[in-house]
């Protein structure tokens, strides 16, 4: 029992002590138990091991006849067994004192009431009861019900009936508790005893694409003023991807617990919990199944960025052997090992006609044709004869693509094709027969072209092991900007399970040429028809105002089969017109310098169209001390507090408290589908608040859209 009193800033009312009262209480014997478990079991392992040194002893002193000797080896069994039973329990996953839960029940069935803790490790010992939220049955009513409702379940195949009494997150280091979430309220401690409670008038922020649970401040959403809203004090330094196990939704939580075979795709708005769930998935499967914790499963990303984004979510989450790659990463280090006599070299000047016939998923029909139509030897120097010919030859493509995609390419543009190719892979012939002078290339679309050349033309593609690569489980997040030919390559890589996880956007779109119109035609082109898509309605990252904004940059672009809804208000988006850069400048420098005093942990995001433009705002800032400013340059982000500027496509998959987009502008971003998409990714970058700003004539997607989103007008600037 604690001593400890809550003193709220509230109006009076005793159930607001009562809860910081009981969770108090609950910590206190939930540590109590903790404390107790762990030197008890230690007590036993340590008479375990005593017990059998002394039978060892008995039977190495004398020579016990037959009947005493059975008995000893018996004694020396069951104990055998006992010390490895408790030590296997040691090694599993055990709760961490410092952070034993993060959610309570309060359940009443059959007129009794209990207490259930969910946790990242399940501990039924001393009266304690914490369960792992991946794979205890009772953790699904956390998960699906809420305060007061009632439920009926399967739990160890007896059905269990009851109320959801309460239902409380809580945020626990240190062995401290720091934040209870309630339905009655917020309440933060304040140190030294004392608390704070605030109203929760709204749904839990939960959940989404790189969501970090932060705080809001009341009665500041209609001020124009960039920093409205106020972070908690107990904010995340570290703004990559948490892990929020304790804030999924039901609808999250039923993708995350389907069976581990066959596909599961996911579509969804930007912060809905795509890759939230795509990593939880992995989480609960590996529970399932340990053997998933390992290099045999993947999740792949589009950029290093989002890699290092989510990278440290799977080790918390108790799956630190997954791999979380780009597909650029896994593709380049095996066509590197199984095509060694090949360029390592990128080329960097390869015409836009060509980047797009090798990304067109009808070039994987290409391949099929040549291999079937000319038997060969399953070797490399096959494979690379595969791959050269495919892009050299006009007829062959002209076939192709007649047939699969007759408005993709013309005779003409083919033949421009096919002559670029024939120069490169000339060059690459001259170096492979020792011509010094020879600088080969290739193109990162090579990569997969080569991979799938060599299942067509080999078989599976073989590992390390020079076994047959044979994934127990693939996610790939973003899968919008993937080819299907890349995505072909992958499945091809599956154990016999098949288990995989896509998720994907198709309004994030921002690769044109990767293929994906929509996921119908996307699974055609896979051969896997039929294949349902589970669709995530709720955003959680960005307020209404913001996501009302981003939808409407869209215009007929928006996906109809992705409805979104959002939890929270905030204040308008805005856009601010200067007559130079240098008023646009001055203006940012002083807004980003009150917000940095104001607001010291906040994450800024100023995205532009192109690296000239980033660099001269990087320049204009830094020589106006602005504080914590960084340039972005090769997706090395800072994933901190301070004030990150770069392109919007090096942003795509992240998020950040504020958004500056910068040259808003008709020259940068027309009426065109390109520029739709790419100002809706950069405005979805933003969680509490978005501006634009541009010293051009604005855009007309971005002046349409203020107005059919009933938003501010555009604001004169200070230029």
């Amino acid at each position: 029992m604690s001593d400890q009193r809550s003193n709220t800033k509230d109006e009076q009312n005793p159930s607001q002590d009562e809860i910081v009262r009981e969770e108090l209480e609950l910590l206190d014997l939930v540590s109590a138990g903790l404390e107790n478990r762990s030197s008890s079991s230690i007590d036993v392992e340590k008479n375990v091991i005593k017990e059998l040194e002394l039978i060892r002893e008995e039977l190495l002193r004398g020579k016990p006849d037959m009947l005493e000797r059975s008995a000893l080896t018996t004694r020396w069994t069951v104990q055998s067994s006992l010390l490895k039973r408790l030590q296997e329990n040691r090694a599993a996953p055990v709760v961490d004192p410092e952070c034993p839960y993060f959610a309570h029940l309060c359940l009443e069935e059959a007129g009794k009431e209990r207490d259930v803790c969910i946790g990242r490790a399940t501990c039924l010992e001393n009266g304690l009861r914490i369960v792992d939220w991946r794979h205890a049955p009772i953790a699904k009513i956390f998960y699906r019900y809420r305060q007061g409702e009632f439920y009926e379940e399967e739990v160890s195949g007896q059905t269990r009936e009851g109320e959801v009494i309460s239902r409380r997150t809580v945020s626990i280091s240190g062995g401290k508790l720091h934040r209870i979430e309630a339905p009655e309220g917020i309440y933060n401690s304040l140190g030294e005893n004392n608390w704070e409670r605030k109203s929760n008038k709204t749904p839990k922020l939960a959940g989404g694409e790189g969501f970090a649970l932060r705080f809001h401040t009341e009665g500041q959403g209609s001020e124009r003023k960039l920093g409205t809203t106020i972070l908690g004090k107990t904010d995340r330094l570290d703004r990559r991807l948490p892990d929020i196990a304790g804030l999924i939704d039901p609808a999250q939580f039923s993708l995350i617990s389907r069976p581990s075979s066959g596909f599961v795709a996911i579509r969804g708005a930007a912060g809905s919990g795509k890759t939230t769930v795509a990593l939880h998935r992995i989480a609960y499967l590996a529970y399932e199944d340990e053997s998933l914790n390992s290099a045999d499963t993947l999740f792949l990303v589009f950029s290093p960025a989002l890699r290092d984004y989510v990278a440290h979510v799977l080790p918390a989450l108790g799956v630190p052997n997954v791999r979380i790659l780009t597909f650029g990463e896994w593709a380049g280090d095996l066509r590197h090992r199984l095509f060694p006599r090949l360029p390592r070299e990128q080329r960097a000047n390869t015409p836009g006609l060509v980047e797009r016939l090798k990304l067109h998923p009808a070039l994987g029909k290409a391949l099929e044709a040549r291999v079937s139509d000319n038997p060969g030897t399953a070797d490399v120097n096959q494979v690379i004869d595969d791959w050269g010919s495919v892009l050299t030859q006009v007829d062959l493509l002209e076939k192709v693509f007649r047939e699969h995609a007759p408005d993709a390419f013309s005779r003409r543009q083919l033949e421009e094709i096919c002559t670029w190719c024939r120069k490169a892979h000339e060059e690459l012939s001259n170096a492979l027969s020792g011509d010094p002078n020879a600088k080969p290339e290739l193109d990162p679309e090579d990569d997969a072209l080569l991979l799938r050349a060599w299942q067509l033309r080999i078989g599976p593609l073989p590992g390390a092991n020079r076994r047959s690569l044979a994934y127990k489980h693939i996610a790939i997040d973003e899968v919008q900007d993937f080819s299907p030919l890349e995505v072909r390559v992958l499945l091809d890589c599956l154990d016999e399970q098949k288990s995989v996880t896509l998720a994907g956007d198709t309004q994030q779109h921002l690769v044109k040429d990767s293929g994906f119109t929509s996921w119908e035609k996307f699974f055609n082109d896979l051969g896997i028809a039929g294949t349902e898509v589970n669709t995530l309605e709720v955003s959680y990252r960005s307020s209404r105002p913001i996501t009302d904004f981003a939808l409407s940059v869209l215009g007929e672009l928006r996906d109809v089969n992705t409805p979104v809804t959002t939890v929270r208000e905030g204040p308008p988006v805005e856009c601010f017109e200067f007559t130079d850069e240098g008023a646009c400048v001055a203006f940012l420098a002083e807004s980003l310098c009150a917000l940095a005093s104001e607001e010291p942990l906040a994450s800024i995001a100023l995205l532009t169209p192109d690296e000239q433009i980033s660099e001269s705002y990087y320049s204009g800032l830094s020589d106006s001390d602005v504080p914590g400013i960084h340039l972005v340059t090769h997706q090395d982000f800072q994933f901190g507090p301070g004030v990150e500027i770069t392109e919007i496509d090096q942003a795509k998959g992240l998020e950040f408290d504020y958004v500056i987009i910068i040259s808003a502008s008709a020259v940068h971003y027309p009426a065109n589908a390109e520029a739709r998409r790419r100002l809706h990714v950069g405005s979805t970058r933003a969680i509490h608040q978005l501006w634009l700003m541009t010293t051009e004539p604005i855009s007309p997607v971005v002046s349409e859209s203020m107005l059919n989103s009933e938003l501010d007008k555009p604001s004169e600037g200070c230029g």
